[in-house]
């Protein structure tokens, strides 16, 4: 074998460090951000934050060294703490009475004022009923059985256990008899509110009718349906109940109103759900007639080099002062980062913007079909940067806070040639399904050839999944008396 030299000219990509921060940088939520900036500024003290100012700053590695902090590359940000509650899960009862397909939001402000007033929080469910039992004459051992069925109860106030599935946890010793439990649960199902202790839907209905007073109308009818026919409500079965109950139209009518006004989640306003917080990273106004896309200052992170530390890192370039060289770099580079990160984000959102004008005017009926590729060959970035940055960011509108993937759909083709989007054609259906007649509701197939009248050729299926993906009930479940 004959030895040899040979010249090789290769290319290859290689992540630096810096490379890598920055890309994990710009695929967290600001709120991830903020976390990740604090937990690197507890690690180098030559990072600090201009917002937050220190009174008095870390002990320097030289004693008798006082100076005071100076200013240096900083970095912005912003902050518009805006909550959404998204829709509650949908239940049997939901579908009973004709849930909606919408989405509520709620919006929670908070003020340092001491002057502003403290929401209330709720009250828990185990001391509420717990403060009831207490004013019943109860022998101890049926106070014990009854505290232990309180226990057992979930959020909703229902009791998924069996009475001998909780028998059977008990220690042998105790000696409890199946009566004693029944008797238990009995003295929890009258307590308040209305329905709780129920083991099934129909059980918490018939509860809360038997409180009502017998001169309620049509309070029996109503209780004739929990315990025997509630599939049937629930799946709009009109013919069928009226034929079980032998009336018409307006008293079937009557009765479902009085079963609706029920409360299927008895133990709902105890539980206290956790307010999910949405931080707005880009705010969208017109001014002078064009829209501009603005980064939101206050959730941007004004960063620093510490000056008195790197003061003292410029008078001691010893091997001592090694580990402080590394650490400014690495402050340098954050910052660095940082504002790269938050500069692409307005980038992005600026040519969303400009691509999605009609939307700002008009709204979803306007969205205009949009794809990664799209942006990222007009701002000359990678894709993937772009799926990066649209992912858990979120732009402030006149029409609501959005993340920046809604922005981006797939198209259907029209008769003319052009595309929809499917944003649009959702928006569509959601119109026609709330401008429809709901004794004779629009199937898929009839929706589907409205929107063909409009130039939109839409398969019945596609109609269907667009649907489905609103949380749209079928046709024979928005059907109404």
């Amino acid at each position: 074998m004959k030895h040899s030299l040979q010249l090789r000219l290769s290319q290859h990509l290689t992540l630096t460090p810096q490379l890598q921060q920055s890309i994990r940088l710009l695929q967290l939520s600001t709120l991830e951000l903020d976390q990740e900036i604090e937990r690197l500024l507890q690690d180098n003290p030559l990072l600090e934050r201009e917002d937050r100012v220190i009174e008095q700053p870390h002990t320097p590695p030289n004693d008798g060294v006082t100076q005071s902090a100076g200013d240096s590359t900083d970095t912005p940000a912003t902050t518009e703490p805006d909550s959404s509650a998204p829709g509650e899960e949908a239940t049997a009862f939901d579908v009973m009475e004709g849930a909606s397909y919408g989405s509520g939001s709620n919006s929670a402000e908070s003020d340092d004022d001491d002057s502003m007033p403290i929401a209330e929080q709720p009250a828990d469910l185990r001391a509420h009923l717990g403060a009831q039992m207490s004013l019943l004459h109860l022998s101890d051992r049926d106070r014990q059985l009854v505290s232990l069925l309180i226990d057992s109860l979930n959020d909703d106030g229902y009791l998924r256990q069996t009475l001998d599935e909780i028998r059977t946890m008990l220690p042998p010793e105790l000696e409890v008899a199946p009566e004693e439990l029944s008797a238990a649960l009995q003295h929890l199902q009258h307590l308040e509110p209305a329905g709780v202790g129920a083991r099934d839907l129909a059980e918490c209905l018939t509860l809360q009718l038997a409180v009502l007073p017998d001169d309620t109308p049509h309070r029996s009818a109503a209780m004739d349906i929990v315990k025997n026919h509630l599939d049937s409500l629930a799946a709009k079965d009109f013919s069928r109940l009226k034929r079980v109950l032998k009336c018409d139209d307006n008293c079937l009518r009557s009765v479902q109103k009085l079963i609706v006004s029920l409360n299927p989640k008895p133990a709902r306003d105890f539980s206290a759900e956790e307010t999910r917080f949405v931080v707005a990273d880009v705010i969208v106004r017109k001014i002078k007639g064009v829209w501009v896309a603005a980064l939101n200052s206050d959730a941007m992170p004004r960063l620093r080099v510490n000056r008195l530390y790197a003061d003292i890192l410029q008078r001691n370039r010893g091997v001592n002062a090694q580990q402080l060289g590394s650490q400014l770099q690495e402050a340098k580079w954050l910052i660095k980062n940082v504002q790269q990160r938050f500069d692409t984000i307005l980038r992005v959102s600026q040519a969303i913007v400009d691509r999605q004008r009609n939307f700002l005017e008009h709204g979803e009926v306007a969205m205009r079909p949009l794809v990664l590729r799209e942006i990222a060959d007009t701002l000359s970035l990678h894709e993937s940067t772009v799926s990066r940055v649209t992912t858990q960011k979120f732009m402030h509108t006149p029409r609501g806070i959005f993340e920046l993937k809604y922005f981006f759909g797939s198209h259907v083709s029209t008769e003319a040639g052009g595309s929809a989007s499917s944003t649009a054609i959702r928006a569509l259906i959601k119109q026609l399904v709330g401008a429809e007649n709901t004794r004779t509701p629009l199937s898929d197939g009839q929706i589907s050839e409205l929107l063909g009248q409009q130039g939109i050729v839409v398969a019945r299926r596609t109609v269907a999944k667009y649907r489905e993906s609103m949380q749209i009930l079928p046709v024979n479940l928005r059907k109404t008396l």
